[in-house]
């Protein structure tokens, strides 16, 4: 895990445009999971764009501290297609 806000920065500028899964505390014992793409990062925050067909508003933006102290929790999507291999 990273240890610095700096830290969380610089590799999250290296996933712009890549599917994530989004873990975040709702509050009140809720933990709330999103799927979106990570659109872009700014000196304090980064911004989310959400799957509309899930999700009631377009956009969420978290700051590097919520990363930090496990607030938020990103999940990298390498591949959202299952391929079987071996099937005839």
């Amino acid at each position: 895990m990273a240890k610095t806000l700096v830290e969380i920065k610089q590799g999250l500028d290296g996933q712009i445009g890549k599917r994530l899964k989004l873990r975040a505390n709702g509050g009140r014992r809720k933990t709330v999971e999103r799927y979106g793409t990570l659109a872009e990062t700014y000196p304090s925050v980064f911004i989310v764009e959400l799957d509309q067909q899930e999700n009631a508003f377009e956009r969420v933006s978290y700051s590097y501290a919520d990363v930090l102290t496990e607030t938020v929790e990103l999940n990298f999507i390498e591949d959202m297609s299952t391929v079987v291999l071996g099937e005839q």
